[in-house]
């Protein structure tokens, strides 16, 4: 195999996992889903939800705690996400760094 051919391979996948990171939502929670928050695989917040419940003038910095929570647990399960679309698109090499 060439290196120009592998090039355009190393292209298309960088292409084809740019257009699943965009196509990608997850969906973070805290606080047993009372703030529950939607990322693509930009790690873009696309939406929040919160419970009335945990909205509280004399609590704000608990919501904001759950907030923070909720973004993470986003986050983390896209890099799961994103790690397991890498693994599928190596076909299971052990490349240093994926794992």
């Amino acid at each position: 195999m060439n290196i120009q051919k592998m090039m355009q391979q190393a292209q298309q996948m960088q292409e084809r996992l740019q257009r699943q990171m965009s196509e990608m939502s997850v969906e973070g929670s805290a606080g047993g889903g009372m703030v529950r928050v939607s990322s693509n695989g930009h790690k873009q917040v696309l939406s929040v939800t919160i419970d009335p419940e945990a909205v509280s003038k004399d609590d704000v910095e608990r919501l904001q705690d759950l907030l923070v929570a909720a973004i993470s647990d986003a986050h983390r399960k896209v890099d799961e996400e994103l790690k397991g679309q890498m693994q599928g698109m190596m076909g299971g090499l052990n490349i240093p760094g994926l794992s």
